[in-house]
C-alpha cells in the first residue's frame, strides 16, 4: 500500500480526534476538527451510527497506523515481530513502533510532527552511533547514541524546532542532552511512556480473528 499523501486533516476528522500530524496548527483553531467534528464524506455527517465490534478494532488499528505514519504492509509487519517477542504484543507493538527513528526525532523535538522528522532523516540529518542514518523506520536499540550531524546543528530550522518544543516531555527511555544535540537510547519503550491515547488490545484482537 503506497504513503497516502492527501490532505491529513482529513485523516483526524476520519477518527474523530486530533493525531497532531500538522505540527503548530493542530493546536490553534485552524484544526479542521474545531469547524468540522465529523468524517469526511457525504455521509460523514449522518447521525446515529454505531460501529461493529470489527469496526471499532478496526479504527483503533488505523489509528495508530496514522499517529506513526506506517503504511498496511509496514504496520503487519511489526504486528508479526511483536508477536514473536516474549510479553504482550500489543505492548510490543507500540514499543516497535515508538523505536523507530523518525518517531526519535520527533520525540527529541527536532521536529513538529513526524512527517516533519522523517523528512528530515531522510535527508541524512542525523546519525546512530557515528553512522548516517536516512531510513525513517531504521529500528533503534539500548544503548544506542543518536546525534543530529555537525553540519546541521546550526541551522534554524532545528533551533527553532527545539525551542518551540522546550516544553514538550523526552520520554524516560530515552536521555537527551540538547546542548549538543545529543540522545542515548536507555531502555525500550515502555508501555506508561508512551502516551498516545491507543488501546492496543484491540489492535490485537483485530488480528487474532
Amino acid at each position: 500500500m503506497a504513503r497516502y499523501t492527501g490532505a491529513v486533516c482529513r485523516l483526524c476528522r476520519r477518527e474523530g480526534q486530533k493525531l497532531f500530524l500538522k505540527g503548530d496548527r493542530c493546536y490553534t483553531d485552524k484544526c479542521a476538527l474545531e469547524h468540522r467534528s465529523y468524517a469526511p464524506g457525504m455521509h460523514g455527517n449522518a447521525r446515529n451510527k454505531k460501529l461493529s465490534e470489527y469496526g471499532v478494532q478496526l479504527r483503533e488499528k488505523q489509528k495508530a497506523r496514522r499517529y506513526y505514519g506506517v503504511s498496511e504492509k509496514q504496520f503487519s509487519h511489526y504486528f508479526e515481530l511483536a508477536e514473536k517477542r516474549q510479553g504482550q504484543a500489543g505492548e510490543n507493538l507500540l514499543a516497535i513502533l515508538e523505536s523507530r527513528m523518525d518517531n526519535v526525532a520527533y520525540r527529541l523535538g527536532f521536529a513538529m510532527s513526524r512527517a516533519e522528522a522523517r523528512q528530515l532523516v531522510r535527508h541524512g540529518h542525523f546519525t546512530v552511533n557515528g553512522k548516517k542514518v536516512d531510513i525513517p523506520s531504521y529500528q533503534v536499540k539500548t544503548g544506542d547514541v543518536i546525534e543530529l550531524k555537525e553540519t546541521s546543528r546550526s541551522m534554524d530550522k532545528f533551533k527553532g524546532s527545539l525551542e518551540a518544543n522546550a516544553s514538550r516531555v523526552v520520554p524516560k527511555w530515552l536521555e537527551f542532552d540538547q546542548a549538543n544535540k545529543v540522545a542515548k537510547v536507555v531502555a525500550v519503550p515502555a508501555r506508561e511512556d508512551i502516551d498516545l491515547p491507543i488501546e492496543e488490545h484491540l489492535i490485537v484482537e483485530l488480528y487474532s480473528k
